[in-house]
C-alpha cells in the first residue's frame, strides 16, 4: 500500500506541493513508526520502518525516513559531515542549492552557519537562479551543497564551472548525483523530451543523464580537486543496515 502511494505521489503531485505536504507526515511519523529496526543519524530516532522511494520501476525499499524525509544519500552525507569534517562547528558561509528538507531546518538553527538557500522552484529557497548562470560574485562561499541537481541541467559542465567560480579558495563543495558504478561513462542526451523514455534511460522522468565512473573526471575538468570518500571502506559495516545506507555510493568531495 505505501509503495503504491509513494509511486502515485511522486508521479502526480507537483514537487513544491509535495514538500509542503511532507511536513505534515513528519509531525506524526516518529510516533507512528517508532521502533528499533532502523535509525536515522540525522535526528537520532529509531523507526520500525523506512518508506520505499523512487520513480516508476526504480523504487528502492527502506529508502525514505518518514520522520526527516532523508534518503540514503542524505544519511551518508550527514555521517560524513559529522564524523569526518568540522562542518558542524566551524563558522562558514554556506550555499545550499535545492535544499533538502532533512537538512534545511537543522542548518537554519546552526548559529555558526551563514546559510543561504537557492533553487528555481522550491518554497525553501532564498534565491532563485539557474545553476548554469549564477548571479553571485566570485569566491563568495566557504561551502556549497548542490545535490541531485546536475542531472537535470543541459550543461552540467557550465554548472560545475559556475559552482567552482563562486567557491572560495580552500572551500568545500559536495555535488551528489545519481550514479551507476557499472557505467564506465555517463549516459546523457539532452534532446530526449519524452518523460517515459527519460525514466527508462536515466531512471527519472526529468533527468537528462545518468552518471558513470567518469563523474570525478568531469568535476576535475571544471577546475575542482576531487577526493573520493568510499563509504564501504570508511564506515563500520554495521552502519549500512542500521542506517539503511547505500553500500556502493561514493562521495566525491570537491575543493578549490
Amino acid at each position: 500500500m505505501i509503495s503504491r502511494i509513494m509511486k502515485w505521489a511522486l508521479a502526480k503531485v507537483p514537487r513544491p506541493l509535495l514538500i509542503r505536504l511532507s511536513y505534515l507526515v513528519q509531525w506524526v511519523a516518529p510516533v507512528i513508526f517508532k521502533g528499533n529496526k532502523f535509525v536515522d543519524p540525522i535526528d537520532g530516532r529509531g523507526y520500525s520502518r523506512f518508506f520505499p522511494y523512487g520513480y516508476g520501476n526504480n523504487q528502492r525499499e527502506n529508502a525514505l525516513c518518514p520522520g526527516t524525509n532523508s534518503l540514503e544519500r542524505h544519511r551518508l552525507l550527514w555521517l560524513y559531515l559529522k564524523d569526518h569534517t568540522d562542518f558542524l562547528t566551524r563558522p562558514q558561509k554556506l550555499l545550499h542549492i535545492a535544499p533538502e528538507q532533512c537538512f534545511y531546518g537543522r542548518f537554519r538553527k546552526m548559529k555558526h552557519l551563514d546559510y543561504t538557500t537557492a533553487d528555481l522552484f522550491s518554497p525553501l529557497a532564498d534565491l532563485r537562479f539557474d545553476v548554469q548562470n549564477i548571479p553571485i560574485e566570485d569566491n563568495t562561499y566557504d561551502t556549497i551543497f548542490c545535490n541531485h541537481v546536475l542531472e537535470h541541467v543541459d550543461s552540467d559542465h557550465q554548472a560545475m564551472v559556475e559552482l567552482h567560480r563562486i567557491l572560495k579558495p580552500g572551500g568545500l563543495a559536495i555535488m551528489q548525483v545519481p550514479l551507476d558504478p557499472d557505467y564506465e561513462k555517463t549516459d546523457e542526451d539532452i534532446t530526449i523530451k519524452d518523460p517515459a523514455e527519460r525514466e527508462r534511460r536515466f531512471r527519472q522522468y526529468d533527468h537528462v543523464r545518468l552518471y558513470g565512473q567518469d563523474y570525478p573526471d568531469r568535476l576535475k575538468a571544471a577546475g575542482f580537486k576531487v577526493t573520493v570518500f568510499d563509504a564501504q571502506k570508511e564506515l563500520p559495516s554495521g552502519f549500512f543496515e542500521k542506517y539503511a545506507l547505500p553500500k556502493r555510493e561514493m562521495l566525491y568531495v570537491c575543493t578549490k
